[in-house]
């Protein structure tokens, strides 16, 4: 084995393969079982954001990769490296979001003799990803990571996370003359995205029960994230009206009239035909249940099957690249306009508004609680308020999220997702902050989910990344803490303890600042934006009242946002069964 790390090892060509497919960063954390990858990908010019938990480094890749369009990828060492990793791994798995994680294994002659860090780390992610290969010979190296990228970005299935390793001897080795003069190129070279196109006679099927529909309702997921165009155009021609999830929010802008989203829950039951674009039937979605959705006929759109057929199968199954089948449909349509009844969808319309205004102002008015601290709503009514139209927004928490998915608009936005993964906003917030350099980017983030990757503020400042991180801090923790004191009978002070979280981020070097009424928000927000024009990133430490509690944890429905006007579906389910 080669003592040192050529430019013509087996690392260099995985580096190279990375640079020739797009990949400018990789989010990492080092380890001596991918040191030469590590060597190999900053001789390439490639940017090394190294992190300090590699969990981290996968939310940091994920999120990358959702916003520059890119893969996003993480590098992982053996061992710990790849179990702290597998948090992140999960969360891009529920997802369905292309990533791409690697790692190193000892020695191939070590390997099942008690190594270092000598795990079968392929074992332990399976479950978790689309693709899980350990490469012990270099020849196979570029095809192999030619197919864990295809397999990432669905080809052949689901998109979502895939997993490579190499052992640190393979990493080292030399590909044969052939693999060098021959094929690299063929590896090297780029892949057009697959686009798949819909069976023209379904598309007429879907034509014919859409153009008939009296109150069509269209709901989008993460797979039309690439067809806003033809979206947009389909909700002007037929009328229909629109719901968004959190995987496509900000897709459709806030303005369009056929945005419904403050009469979630009502439109849902009085719909006769739903389409579904790139969404699957989730517990966010209540499963389609009839208890939901009544009789509506469904439409659902899809390249993923998932996305296509899971709980609820649908008069109309169109099982092509979202964007194709929509312009398809269009195509299709007859000139004139569809059957939908317009009172139905202009009083829809005009209910949502009126709640939406009504949630303007009761936000900017809400009151503190009987603590004398700030209600979170009078924070997100500033935030609102204060951060560009553009801005990027990563909400993270349990209870705050659900008052920032209510309160604070995005025509970009990011969150814990179907796993509910809480501490996700930090890592998020830098990797869309060097994703999208030219736009504002707001982690606003619960103290609890903040507590989970607080440190990577240090990463944020080591990299100079200008992010804005708002931390609404209620004392949760202290909270939790004496509930289980006392449940062991020792009783102790009901004084809660806001911990400090903007020292922490001025230790740090970043602009840091502690809020404690809500009339100093707005120069607080101005100065931490000014910090973040300089290059800086900034943190606010906003001290909220414990006593606010949302509509989600009031139902007792935390952390599954879109439920939030259905109110006890899972009831009205089973009366409906019986």
């Amino acid at each position: 084995m080669p003592a040192v790390v050529t430019d013509t090892c087996t690392a260099a060509l995985i580096a190279r393969f990375l640079k020739a497919r797009g990949v400018d960063r990789v989010f990492a954390l080092c380890g001596g079982h991918i040191m030469p990858i590590w060597m190999r990908l900053n001789a390439e010019g490639i940017r090394i954001v190294d992190v300090r938990d590699e969990r981290a480094a996968v939310y940091m890749a994920h999120a990358y990769g959702e916003l520059s369009g890119r893969i996003g990828v993480a590098l992982v060492t053996a061992g710990p490296g790849v179990t702290n990793a597998m948090t992140g791994i999960a969360n891009a798995h529920a997802a369905r979001a292309p990533l791409m994680v690697l790692s190193g294994t000892p020695p191939r002659q070590q390997e099942n003799r008690g190594a270092l860090q000598d795990m079968v780390h392929t074992a332990f992610v399976q479950p978790l990803t689309r693709y899980a290969r350990t490469v012990r010979e270099p020849d196979l190296v570029l095809q192999e990571l030619d197919e864990a990228l295809a397999r990432a970005f669905g080809e052949g299935g689901e998109p979502g996370p895939v997993f490579l390793d190499f052992p640190v001897d393979t990493q080292r080795a030399e590909p044969s003359p052939v693999m060098h003069s021959v094929m690299a190129s063929e590896f090297f070279a780029p892949r057009a995205t697959a686009q798949l196109f819909p069976d023209p006679a379904v598309v007429g099927r879907a034509v014919e029960l859409l153009w008939a529909a009296r109150r069509p309702l269209v709901i989008t997921g993460r797979g039309a994230r690439d067809a806003a165009g033809p979206l947009v155009e389909l909700l002007d021609r037929l009328g229909a009206l629109y719901l968004d999830t959190g995987e496509s929010r900000g897709l459709v802008t806030e303005d369009h009239p056929a945005v419904v989203a403050a009469m979630r829950g009502s439109v849902m039951g009085e719909a006769d035909v739903i389409v579904t674009v790139g969404r699957r039937l989730d517990f966010q979605l209540a499963y389609g249940s009839p208890a939901v959705f009544g009789n509506a006929k469904f439409i659902r759109i899809a390249n993923a099957p998932s996305e296509l057929r899971d709980n609820r199968r649908a008069a109309v199954e169109l099982f092509a690249s979202p964007a194709a089948a929509l312009r398809s449909i269009l195509a299709a349509a007859p000139e004139g306009p569809g059957a939908v009844d317009r009172d139905w969808a202009t009083d829809v319309r005009n209910k949502h508004m009126a709640r939406a205004e009504k949630l303007a102002y009761s936000m900017s008015n809400a009151e503190p609680g009987s603590d004398g601290l700030m209600h979170p709503n009078r924070l997100l009514a500033a935030l609102r308020a204060a951060i560009p139209a553009n801005a990027v927004v990563v909400a993270d928490g349990g209870d705050f999220l659900s008052f920032a998915r209510v309160g604070l608009p995005a025509t970009t936005a990011l969150d814990p997702g179907p796993l509910g993964c809480i501490g996700i906003g930090t890592p998020f917030g830098i990797a869309a902050a060097l994703a999208c350099p030219e736009r504002t980017v707001v982690v606003a983030t619960g103290d609890g989910a903040f507590g989970f990757n607080a440190m990577e503020i240090d990463t944020a400042a080591r990299h100079k990344v200008p992010l804005l991180i708002v931390v609404a801090n209620n004392g949760s923790w202290a909270i939790e803490v004496r509930d289980q004191l006392e449940s062991h009978g020792k009783v102790v002070g009901t004084r809660l303890q806001f911990a400090d979280h903007a020292a922490m981020a001025r230790a740090f070097g970043l602009h840091g600042e502690r809020v404690e009424r809500a009339e100093d928000l707005e120069s607080a927000i101005a100065r931490a934006l000014a910090a973040l024009a300089q290059g800086k990133a900034a943190l606010l430490d906003v001290v909220v009242t414990p006593e606010a509690a949302s509509s989600d944890a009031k139902s007792g429905l935390a952390w599954v946002p879109d439920l939030q006007a259905l109110g006890a579906w899972d009831t009205a389910e089973r009366e409906w069964r019986t």
